[in-house]
């Protein structure tokens, strides 16, 4: 029996196939940088071995998973075409390790993990499934029926999936180093749209989704008249928030959610939607609704002294105006502080003038410096460039990070998807 091994095992979507694999008896080991990331939590409490990067741990007896992250002239992907072996991306494994469930794609540019992450919940209340989240969460369940996973559309990498289903949550332009404009995204959301096989399940209050073409039938959710499956009703309270929901108008049910803001609304909408078309009750997804409790680094909440800390992924200007209106709905008394986290220079460049409008909606704004990525170490703009657009901003170190306790009963959202996270914990060590 093959030995798969993961090339790049601490990436989010690597972890979570590792894990399933695992669940499922295959043996799995891996390898990656030595830094500690936080997927890598989830392997070590399954004892999957980790290692680190060399040519070395290539030998005979195994299968290798490469992330996408890693060219073909990393030293272990070279060693294993040397031997023999064979070498497979991570996408196109997922691709062809699907065709066994009934499966769920959940693409979009904003709210892929969330989104997998309740409706993997909901529908294992039902069936059993399968999953995996962007979080780095993965589970395989032996008897499977369904499997739900994020399908990313960086790179096009989600056009190796001809998945049952499709919930697309939105398109907007990101990935500013590979696709060119919003129109470009459109094109890679429109050929993912003729490789479902029975059904897509699409934001109708997003204009440019409203436009896709497809040869299954597509569903449309949200807000707007119109709309196959519509939330009315809506109820925002500091404990969460109900919805009654219509389908083509006549009353289905009425949900609660343990969750804040419209997009996390939205969110149970295409996972209400979905359950429908596939004939799960009501009442299953209304219990499984309540005791849902999120994903990692999805508005992850702490309380520390008088302060609240929020750790979230946010890193697009969508993101960060979606996440500190959440805030806002839970604490509608308190100063709302925004530590944000630029990722990749490209990024940054693009959405200046969008990253400072959406950071504004907080009381108070500080900046720590752009985080490069693996593909662009450095660019040709500043963090000056972003604070200078944003009134009152102020930068923020490893070195000056005690300056946040000032704010004594403030909820201190730490948004980024690079290491913001050290910030968070330094922050934590200065209260200590």
């Amino acid at each position: 029996m093959t030995v798969y091994h993961f090339v790049g095992i601490k990436g989010t979507g690597m972890s979570a196939l590792a894990q399933i694999l695992h669940d499922m008896d295959f043996q799995v080991q891996g390898s990656d940088i030595e830094k500690k990331i936080f997927t890598q939590k989830a392997l070590e409490d399954r004892n999957i071995p980790i290692h680190p990067f060399s040519k070395d741990n290539i030998h005979e007896g195994l299968t290798i998973i490469a992330g996408n992250a890693f060219p073909d002239t990393h030293e272990e992907i070279e060693a294993a075409k040397e031997q023999g072996l064979e070498v497979i991306r991570y996408h196109r494994f997922l691709g062809n390790f699907m065709k066994q469930y009934t499966s769920v794609a959940v693409t979009g540019a904003h709210g892929k993990t969330s989104t997998t992450g309740m409706l993997s919940h909901v529908i294992q209340g039902a069936r059993p499934t399968s999953y995996l989240i962007g979080d780095g969460t993965g589970k395989g369940t032996e008897d499977s029926q369904y499997f739900a996973f994020e399908a990313c559309e960086y790179r096009r990498h989600f056009l190796s999936y001809h998945p049952d289903y499709a919930i697309m949550t939105n398109i907007d332009f990101d990935h500013p180093d590979y696709f060119a404009n919003v129109d470009d995204v459109f094109s890679a959301f429109q050929e993912m749209a003729l490789q479902v096989q029975k059904g897509i399940i699409a934001c109708g209050d997003d204009e440019h989704l409203q436009k896709i073409q497809a040869k299954v039938p597509v569903l449309y959710y949200g807000f707007r008249e119109g709309n196959d499956f519509q939330a009315r009703n809506v109820e925002k309270t500091t404990e969460g928030t109900t919805f009654d929901v219509f389908v083509r108008n006549t009353f289905y049910a009425t949900f609660y959610i343990p969750g804040y803001g419209d997009h996390n609304i939205l969110n149970a909408l295409s996972v209400i939607a979905l359950c429908h078309y596939e004939q799960i009750d009501s009442e299953i997804i209304q219990e499984r609704f309540k005791s849902y409790e999120g994903v990692k680094r999805r508005f992850s909440e702490k309380v520390l002294g008088s302060q609240v800390i929020i750790d979230d992924y946010a890193h697009h200007p969508t993101e960060i105006q979606a996440t500190i209106s959440a805030a806002r709905q839970k604490y509608p008394d308190r100063e709302i502080i925004a530590v944000f986290q630029p990722h990749t220079f490209t990024r940054t460049q693009t959405f200046l003038g969008e990253f400072a409008e959406s950071l504004q909606s907080a009381d108070k704004v500080y900046l720590c410096d752009i985080f490069g990525s693996a593909r662009e170490k450095q660019g040709n703009l500043s963090i000056e460039d972003l604070r200078s657009k944003i009134e009152g901003a102020e930068l923020i170190s490893e070195e000056s990070i005690e300056k946040l306790s000032k704010h004594e009963k403030g909820v201190l959202i730490f948004m980024g998807a690079g290491d913001i996270q050290k910030f968070e914990e330094l922050y934590q060590k200065t209260l200590v």
